[in-house]
């Protein structure tokens, strides 16, 4: 069985990196950014990667590290498997674009990343290249539910405060015996 076209195009030919973060993400400075990174080995062989991770604004380089697994700059990924890596970053910037590249150790180069924006925190929370000067939409969810609770809430209120109304017993209707006839003569 063939794969697909789109894993095809997907696929890299010494390694891929994937994680769980959004395009873009409000982020505050100073704050741990929790994510799952995923590097697969597609390859019949065992490699060594290493990530890097870069912090950049308008084609600015603000800063650029090695991202340690498990302390080592280099980790290894067996043949046609892939790892997860649990951690977080932390940076001092914001409205900045966080990328991180996957280098294949024979090659030293990137042959595989992942990005995403980093947005200050504002009291809208637009996605960036949001145009400017266009109000936010209103919210209207956001607006009604209390309403809608407190609807609720006063409709139990008033069933639970209403008086019980007596149901009436309904009592079965009693059967009258039936007198049965003598025996008759027999003659």
């Amino acid at each position: 069985m063939s794969p697909s076209p789109q894993l095809t195009v997907m696929a890299g030919e010494l390694g891929d990196i994937f994680w769980d973060l959004a395009p873009w993400i409000v982020y505050i400075p100073g704050f741990d950014l929790g994510c799952n990174i995923y590097v697969a080995n597609p390859t019949e062989d065992e490699k060594e990667y290493a990530l890097m991770g870069r912090l950049t604004r308008n084609a600015t380089l603000i800063s650029e590290e090695s991202l340690p697994v498990f302390g080592y700059a280099w980790f290894k990924v067996e043949p046609g498997d892939f790892v997860i890596l649990r951690g977080a970053l932390r940076f001092e910037e914001t409205n900045a674009d966080l990328t991180v590249e996957l280098i294949e150790r024979e090659t030293e180069a990137a042959i595989d990343s992942v990005s995403t924006s980093l947005v200050a925190a504002t009291t809208a929370a637009l996605p960036p290249g949001w145009p400017p000067g266009v109000p936010a939409p209103t919210d209207w969810m956001g607006m009604l539910m209390p309403m809608v609770m407190m609807a609720m809430l006063g409709m139990v209120m008033v069933s639970a405060f209403r008086p019980k109304e007596k149901k009436e017993e309904v009592v079965p209707p009693v059967r009258e015996e039936r007198k049965l006839l003598p025996p008759g003569r027999r003659e």
